[in-house]
């Protein structure tokens, strides 16, 4: 479903500022693959979202994904294709406009017709919208009327997944997208995400800074250091890994400890 071949991204090149933020990462997966990634900061894990998302275009390398090169493909094009969520539970919804109608602009964002901006949601659509918002069992199906900007943190996380969801995308993105809630809203928001991420079957990457989540959580478990991959666990290796065998082999890989409190401190 995704193939990335020795991609790499320096910013501010010949500068003082000069930061090599990916170092020929190449990285496989198959369709159905949940990805967890863990990593201290600076690290390249939003820098390696960010070029699959086509937030910029890399210095070298490609990306394919389902058979198609998106390496130089515009963002808003690739969004078609691709879901994502952000840390922050403010991005990813337009507060001043109702939960209908932002559900409404990310139903039509991934429809193929060129025209289907310029298109109305007809009364089946509202009732699929309505249906969909029923399964987050937060009773937001009851106030689609309402301003998003009117929600908490976790109903806009978890309508922002439905958003991303709902067609569902080639690829699902997410950076920490818990990581800003409180410990009960961050559990039903993960919660949501597996029982979406299962039930369609959604190829999905995903970046946290808890380690225990990152091995429980879907198939396979990446480290990054230095703006690559230096560690690739799955199978039999990774259901026996605890998270005192991930600080062993990320010492082991990126030839020091791990310095991250916040990981280490989850």
């Amino acid at each position: 479903m995704l193939k990335i071949d020795h991609i790499s991204k320096t910013f501010n090149p010949g500068t003082v500022n000069e930061k090599k933020a990916l170092s020929g990462l190449s990285l496989q997966l198959e369709k159905g693959d949940f990805v967890t990634i863990v990593g201290s900061n600076g690290a390249g894990k939003s820098t390696l979202f960010n070029a699959i998302a086509g937030a910029f275009y890399v210095d070298e390398g490609s990306i394919i994904l389902a058979g198609e090169d998106i390496t130089f493909k515009p963002e808003y094009r690739r969004s078609r294709e691709i879901g994502r969520l952000f840390q922050d539970p403010m991005r990813g919804t337009a507060p001043h406009m109702t939960i209908g109608e932002n559900l409404a602009l990310a139903y039509l964002r991934t429809a193929k017709n060129q025209h289907a901006y310029f298109s109305r949601t007809t009364k089946k659509d509202l009732a699929f919208f309505r249906d969909q918002l029923a399964k987050l069992d937060m009773g937001l199906e009851d106030r689609m009327k309402q301003p998003v900007g009117l929600l908490s943190g976790g109903q806009r996380q978890a309508l922002t997944l439905l958003m991303s969801t709902m067609v569902p995308p080639k690829l699902l993105l997410l950076d920490e997208h818990t990581a800003a809630l409180d410990p009960g809203t961050a559990e039903k928001v993960l919660k949501i995400t597996r029982e979406v991420v299962a039930e369609h079957q959604i190829t999905t990457l995903m970046v946290t800074h808890n380690m225990q989540q990152a091995l429980e959580l879907g198939n396979r478990t990446l480290m990054m250091d230095d703006g690559n991959i230096i560690l690739d666990v799955q199978g039999e290796k990774r259901k026996g890994m605890t998270v005192g065998d991930l600080l062993e082999q990320f010492r082991a890989g990126a030839g020091k400890n791990l310095d991250n409190d916040r990981i280490l401190l989850s």
